[in-house]
């Protein structure tokens, strides 16, 4: 299999996250960021860090991606020192590229691994990865086996749904699942309690994860309808998790991890502003133009913008106005004069749309 010329893994920042006896922070007042595909780049993990995300997950990478050497792949994992404890999560449904993943990622650095098993994007189903592989049980627990004889007990986490519909696996066979990834030497599992079927449609059922926290020994992780840090909070009142990712709401507003550790001190969060919520957006574009140079990082903060005022009136034009800004300078000023005249009620998440 001849490498691309193009291809090299970017090494991993030396960090005492990644040493042999290293744990990764789990707790109700440790959040993590999950992974979002098309958002969790380098700028935004290092964002929603400044911010109090004590771990983030990198968008999913292609174990088949690592293997044939695609330079795409590779630039999913570019990482600093600040950016730590970072766990990369991979997406496949074979064991050898799986397997073979994990031993490039650790032979660069990498510590700490998750397995993609919630994607419900029919494109990714269709390669019978994601949600898909809750269909077999068998070859998930040989995938998971590859991957933990490469990178350690307790080293890789496994993200779940419910199942593809209601009826596969269903209650019992998601529980026995769980529990023979806890067996296999899993470190944490993550469940995202909506079928495949579902998508980020209907209501998470929490109760499927207060199920698996009352079964199993290793962490478990909550994901699902965490909207603000208030959502947060009750869902690990309800669920007793061990701790939780945000996504839909880290994706609208990346404040939601200082809003959480500001709650779980007995603290008021911070109420929204125009200026807060300024200073956010400035400083994700600073950390873009940082990190990603390229012409490419302004193409995504011109849709990334949006997403950040969409509580407000009038976010729709200011989406159609920064499709024709060119520069960094338009995008700040069209920014300026949206936020200028917008009406300085306070901001509220907007849940109406899912992406």
């Amino acid at each position: 299999m001849s490498r691309h010329p193009a291809f090299a893994i970017p090494p991993c920042p030396p960090s005492p996250s990644n040493a042999p006896d290293a744990v990764l922070p789990i707790g109700p007042d440790k959040p993590w960021l999950a992974p979002l595909a098309g958002y969790s780049d380098l700028p935004f993990r290092l964002l929603c860090r400044e911010y109090g995300a004590a771990v983030c997950v990198t968008e999913m990478v292609s174990a088949k991606g690592l293997a044939y050497y695609s330079p795409g792949t590779a630039e999913l994992l570019h990482s600093l020192p600040e950016d730590q404890p970072l766990v990369v999560q991979l997406f496949g449904a074979e064991a050898e590229f799986l397997g073979r993943a994990v031993a490039m990622l650790r032979a660069a650095g990498y510590g700490w691994f998750d397995l993609n098993m919630g994607c419900s994007v029919p494109k990714v189903r269709r390669q019978g990865a994601g949600a898909a592989m809750l269909a077999d049980a068998a070859n998930i627990l040989r995938v998971a086996r590859a991957m933990l004889a490469e990178a350690g007990a307790g080293r890789v986490g496994f993200k779940l749904r419910l199942g593809l519909d209601a009826a596969q696996p269903g209650p019992e066979g998601l529980l026995q699942l769980a529990l023979a990834l806890e067996d296999a030497g899993a470190g944490w599992l993550t469940l995202h309690p909506r079928t495949a079927q579902q998508g980020f449609g209907g209501q998470a059922h929490w109760p499927a994860i207060a199920r698996l926290t009352g079964r199993l020994r290793i962490p478990v992780l909550a994901s699902g309808d965490l909207f603000t840090a208030a959502d947060g909070l009750r869902c690990l009142a309800e669920t007793g998790a061990s701790g939780l990712m945000y996504a839909r709401g880290a994706m609208q507003d990346p404040a939601i991890f200082a809003a959480h550790l500001a709650l779980c001190r007995g603290e008021s969060p911070a109420q929204p502003d125009h200026a807060a919520l300024r200073r956010m957006i400035v400083r994700h574009m600073e950390l873009a133009r940082h990190h990603c140079p390229s012409k490419a990082a302004l193409w995504k903060m011109r849709s990334v913008v949006p997403r950040y005022v969409r509580a407000l009136p009038g976010a729709r034009d200011l989406r159609q106005r920064l499709c024709h800004c060119t520069d960094w300078q338009e995008l700040e000023t069209a920014l300026d004069a949206f936020l200028a005249a917008a009406p300085a009620a306070a901001l509220t998440p907007d849940t109406s749309d899912h992406p």
